[in-house]
């Protein structure tokens, strides 16, 4: 009896909860002060690291073992591993590609095509497009979203508007695509089916991308100062210096989207794609190839081979002579991705002590008091749905945690499923990319090279979703209740 007291556990209160997510978000806002953008890159993994030990202490207070709260921490991370093998493939896609001259090409006819006056909705058509055929906002933004990136450089646009346009467009198309894994899985924990909940989803989803094409419109109107024709034309000549282009080299673009299609799983399309990619660089860009590796007494064939092994592994390095160019294709590898992969994992171990520790359900059951009618109770799930995105890293947990904590609440209510799941998609899964050390945030700002905080205030979709939801929670419109006759 006496061994069962000791190693009884306390159930932490809401003072226990709010001690480590005070001191993180005091750690973080400090990060960004003293670094500001630099902060992802090694300030916010400090930051995480000690909030972890924080909520660690809480734990071993409440009668939690090292060994449970470790445990918590592995299994946190190992519901991750795919996103970090996929960031480490599309390292590797983003070296063969700019090597080959696949990112030029994009960048060199999207420049021959768009106008910088429409070239914002552009991006968020385009790529909703993408991502709706193939399910997936990360394998949209890692393939076409680094051409659009690029091509926004070579018109002289705003790099973080653009940013925010590729991840609008991108997250639009995933949201609404049945071959969406999000999007399958918050019917699943809300109980409701795919389709209608697609459905449903469309209330909130098309009015928001109709406001964000409407702001990128009027964003574009006055972008003809800084979309400047004389950057465009010296970019265009620049590659045309440095690169062979031709329409041939964007076959790797197409093996990818072939590949999603069919429903591969997205670390070996990836990898296929980064491999595609290597195979052109052999055949069009063999002189870059021979200039990168630098291995003179190494045959040709060696010399090719070394070339598309070191670009997946270092990324491409080169000198053109154009400074513009250089920094539109010195990048990608997997190296590139390694300190993404650190702020991820601190997340993870932050999330994890605080799901293992129970600390994490507090907060959200602290929430759940709030609820008093429909239009609260929408509000209260996505509100939990951004602060486990924060708290937790991780979209998944965002959808699935509130999902299994709000159904019975929506059922009592008489709310048909659909409204929690499309709370959950609106919240879980749309600011998931807004969020630094999310698993989202960190992926897309690794891809496309732009902080976080730099895109987010251009991500429009992605925070008027979730405004319009709770708009209509509180007007009762699309609001569905439970058919009783079936």
């Amino acid at each position: 009896m006496e061994e069962k007291k000791t190693t009884e556990k306390r159930k932490p209160t809401i003072i226990d909860a709010l001690i480590p997510m005070g001191f993180l978000v005091g750690m973080l806002s400090l990060a960004v002060y003293l670094f500001g953008d630099d902060a992802s890159w090694g300030p916010n993994q400090i930051a995480l690291t000690f909030s972890s030990l924080i909520a660690a202490f809480i734990g071993l207070k409440n009668k939690y073992t090292w060994e449970e709260m470790s445990s918590g921490v592995a299994k946190s991370i190992n519901q991750a591993l795919p996103a970090i093998f996929i960031l480490l493939a599309v390292g590797a896609l983003i070296g063969t590609w700019v090597m080959s001259g696949t990112v030029t090409t994009m960048i060199y006819y999207g420049l021959k095509i768009l106008n910088p006056n429409i070239f914002f909705p552009t991006v968020v058509i385009v790529t909703a497009i993408i991502s709706a055929s193939i399910g997936s906002s990360w394998t949209t933004v890692g393939t076409i979203g680094v051409g659009l990136i690029g091509i926004a450089h070579g018109m002289g646009m705003s790099m973080p508007m653009t940013a925010g346009a590729i991840i609008s467009g991108a997250y639009f198309g995933d949201k609404l695509s049945p071959l969406s894994d999000t999007t399958n899985l918050a019917p699943a924990v809300a109980g409701s089916n795919l389709y209608a909940h697609i459905k449903h989803m469309i209330w909130t989803t098309i009015p928001a991308i109709i406001i964000t094409l409407v702001i990128f419109t009027f964003l574009g109107l006055n972008a003809t100062a800084a979309g400047d024709l004389s950057i465009k034309q010296q970019t265009l000549l620049d590659i045309e210096n440095s690169f062979n282009t031709s329409l041939w080299l964007l076959i790797p673009i197409l093996v990818v989207i072939v590949l999603a299609v069919l429903k591969a799983r997205p670390f070996p399309t990836i990898l296929a794609g980064a491999v595609a990619g290597g195979i052109f660089a052999v055949i069009f860009q063999q002189e870059q190839v021979a200039q990168f590796i630098n291995r003179p007494e190494l045959s040709a064939p060696m010399q090719m081979l070394a070339g598309v092994w070191k670009s997946m592994y270092t990324g491409f390095e080169t000198s053109t002579g154009s400074a513009t160019i250089d920094e539109l294709v010195n990048r990608g590898g997997m190296n590139s991705m390694l300190e993404v992969i650190w702020l991820i994992l601190s997340a993870l171990m932050f999330g994890g002590v605080m799901e293992e520790t129970g600390l994490l359900n507090r907060l959200l059951l602290a929430l759940l008091k709030l609820v008093r009618g429909t239009g609260s109770l929408i509000a209260t799930t996505i509100f939990t749905g951004i602060a486990t995105n924060v708290v937790a890293s991780d979209q998944y947990m965002a959808i699935v945690l509130p999902g299994r904590m709000f159904r019975l609440e929506y059922e009592k209510r008489n709310l048909a499923a659909e409204n929690l799941s499309r709370a959950l998609e609106d919240s879980g899964t749309l600011t998931s990319a807004l969020i630094p050390w999310n698993t989202c945030g960190a992926y897309m700002s690794g891809t496309l090279g732009v902080a976080t905080t730099a895109y987010l205030p251009f991500a429009f979709f992605n925070y008027i979703s979730p405004v319009i939801s709770i708009i209509f929670g509180f007007t009762g419109f699309t609001i569905k209740k439970i058919d009783k006759t079936k």
